[in-house]
């Protein structure tokens, strides 16, 4: 809401001048040219000669646009009470979508079935994925002979309006006005406008790339390159990204870094032998460690059982009149905080950590360890790829030597096997 005082020319009196008088509900309107009506018809001192204005009239006139300020914000909060009440009750307080227009009899937003058809055809468009914010423009024009702006096409699909929800003052209402579009189909049509709806295409899905090298003198990606020999015969070389220029590190093929890398498996081998004592020692543990849950879990029940019996007979006192009031209630305070704590641990007992999932994972985790090696040198350059981000974080070359950092906890293998 903005207001300003306006001087007449010819009357010498001073009044409002609403700037969004008609962006009012109509039921405010009424009220607000009342008052506006019944203000200006209060004489001011002319501004034309401030230096003749007697201080009296000075006065009068700062309280009155004291007062006219203070009734232009009370309005403005009146206003904005009543949109939000309207919000909550499903009712819209703005101006209806593309696609919908007001009924002024029934006071409701219902569908243009003339522009609703050009809403739903936008959506369908552009809901196979084969369309651009320009092509729909260009099908609109074909087909309904209407011409829109490509910010106008892109917030009508970014629109919640047409699934029946309406957003004001920042929350998310669910509307009374029908819905053209499906939810589905909106979800779908975000997707496709975020991105997520056209996954980016690579030609090519080289077996060590993505991260797994990177270039010992600056840091940067270890890269792969597709070359094709005059005999039509391709080869794969990795090389430094250049993302900081130049560097020295050579162009590696494929075969020589493959092999390499599987040396680098060999840091982390593990002996049978220690494979099945640790194995073993884990399992131990988690037996020990699931025998004294046990015997927790059964003191724990036992405790709250004699704490629940000395409630119900203490409660059987107070009926009896061999309590009084006011211990009564101090020691049932005292008796529920106790049943509280002891219903919170026997929770907890009951919920045991899985140790022989624990143990499985071990044993899995020691095993890979054991054969990395192995299954590396049996498996094509792309699983091999797979196998080493598994055990890898990256490694970082300067083109004859390898340096690679273990993923935990196959960094703590290597560093025993080390040692």
């Amino acid at each position: 809401m903005c207001a300003a005082f306006a001087l007449h020319p010819a009357t010498g009196q001073f009044g409002f001048i609403f700037g969004c008088f008609f962006a009012m509900p109509q039921e405010y309107r009424a009220e607000a040219a009342f008052s506006i009506t019944s203000i200006t018809t209060r004489k001011s001192h002319s501004l034309d000669t401030p230096k003749n204005s007697k201080s009296k009239d000075k006065f009068m006139h700062d309280i009155q646009v004291a007062l006219a300020k203070h009734y232009v914000d009370n309005l403005k909060e009146e206003v904005k009470k009543g949109m939000q009440g309207k919000a909550e009750q499903g009712m819209y307080p703005g101006h209806a979508a593309f696609g919908y227009h007001h009924d002024k009899i029934a006071r409701t937003i219902i569908i243009d079935s003339e522009r609703s058809a050009i809403v739903r055809r936008i959506f369908e468009a552009y809901d196979n994925g084969r369309n651009s914010i320009d092509s729909l423009r260009e099908l609109v024009r074909n087909e309904f002979g209407l011409r829109m702006q490509r910010s106008q096409v892109h917030n009508i699909l970014r629109n919640t309006f047409y699934t029946g929800l309406f957003v004001w003052a920042g929350k998310t209402y669910k509307g009374q006005h029908p819905a053209i579009i499906t939810p589905e189909c909106f979800k779908r049509v975000q997707a496709v406008l975020d991105g997520r709806g056209h996954p980016k295409r690579r030609n090519h899905n080289f077996a060590f790339g993505g991260g797994l090298m990177r270039c010992a003198f600056d840091g940067c990606t270890v890269t792969a390159e597709l070359h094709t020999k005059p005999n039509g015969k391709q080869y794969v070389y990795y090389r430094c990204s250049y993302g900081k220029g130049k560097c020295s590190l050579p162009f590696m093929p494929e075969p020589e870094i493959s092999e390499k890398l599987g040396e680098v498996l060999k840091g982390i081998f593990v002996p049978d032998e220690v494979v099945n004592a640790a194995v073993e020692s884990i399992r131990s543990d988690s037996e020990g460690a699931e025998r004294r849950r046990q015997e927790q879990l059964s003191r724990c029940q036992q405790r709250l059982a004699v704490l629940r019996t000395r409630m119900d007979k203490m409660y059987e006192d107070k009926l009896d009149s061999r309590i009084d009031e006011e211990f009564w209630g101090r020691k049932n305070t005292e008796f529920r905080q106790q049943e509280v704590s002891l219903e919170s641990e026997l929770a907890n007992l009951n919920s045991p950590a899985s140790t022989d999932d624990r143990a499985l994972t071990a044993q899995k985790i020691l095993e890979l360890a054991n054969k990395a090696h192995f299954l590396y040198v049996r498996r094509n350059p792309a699983e091999r790829g797979q196998l080493l981000k598994m055990v890898l974080l990256n490694c970082a070359t300067d083109g004859v030597t390898l340096t690679p950092a273990y993923r935990k906890p196959f960094d703590v293998i290597s560093n025993r096997a080390k040692n």
